[in-house]
This record gives structure tokens, sequence and C-alpha cells, in this order.
């Protein structure tokens, strides 16, 4: 009985290690959704504090990859200039994680304003982030608009 308990025990121990911590979990969607925050008020000092050096992204509707922080800050200062009053949500997000690399997955809605008419859009996302001096930086995000 005593080898039998032992084994349930070391396999229950294994299960749990093999779990991220729910504070890593919760911290990835915090980034993720004080990412959004920087948007929604145009703040690009703040977006770019959690995006790595290396980002690269698939966007929704751009045929090639976009590489390196400078770019994706560039791209991100022109959509500050044309929109405002964007908010976005995310829904059923699912967060792995494996040691220092995050990834998230799930649907979005967004809305706002560009060049004075109202937009809305819709679809799914995979961001990566991973783990550097404590903090999550979003290394990648690919992007699916869908109707």
């Amino acid at each position: 009985m005593t080898i039998l308990v032992f084994g349930i025990l070391t396999l229950a121990n294994r299960i749990a290690a093999q779990r991220p911590p729910d504070s890593d979990v919760e911290a990835v969607k915090a980034v993720l959704t004080a990412m959004w925050k920087a948007v929604e008020e145009g703040d690009l000092e703040s977006y770019a504090s959690f995006v790595h050096p290396a980002y690269t992204a698939f966007g929704e509707n751009e045929i090639y990859l976009a590489e390196g922080k400078e770019l994706e800050l560039r791209t991100m200062e022109g959509y500050f200039k044309r929109v405002s009053g964007v908010h976005t949500e995310m829904h059923q997000p699912k967060v792995i994680i494996h040691g220092d690399t995050a990834w998230i997955i799930y649907y979005w809605t967004d809305e706002g304003w560009s060049e004075g008419k109202r937009f809305t859009s819709r679809g799914k996302s995979t961001r990566i982030f991973v783990k550097e001096k404590g903090k999550w930086l979003c290394i990648h995000g690919h992007f699916t608009a869908v109707s």
C-alpha cells in the first residue's frame, strides 16, 4: 500500500510540475491586455515596452513576414495617426507555457474610428512571448481576420 501511495503522489507531483503556474498564465494575458491598452491610448512608448527586439509578425492583411521591433513600431506609429477610439476584446484565450516561452491563442473583436469612419473587425490570433529578466515580451504575432 505504501508503494502505491508513493507512486500516486510521485505521478501527481510530475503532473503538477508540467502545468504552468497560474501567475504566468495570467501574466501573459495581462501583457497582451496592456499592449491593447497602449494601442487604445496611442502610447507608442508603452506599446514598445512589451515588444521583443526580434519581433516578427504575419499581419492579418499582409503577405510577407514583418521583421524587427523597429518596423513594428513604425507601423504602429502610422496606425496611431490614422485611428482613434480603438478597443479590442479577447475571447476564449488559451495560454500554453513551456519554460520561458509562452503562446496565447485567442479570438478577438475590435472597433474604433479610422479617417472619420467607424470600423469593426474580428479574427483569430496566436502570439508568442518569451520571458527575459522576469518580464514577458511579445516576440511573434500571427493574425487572421475572419468575416
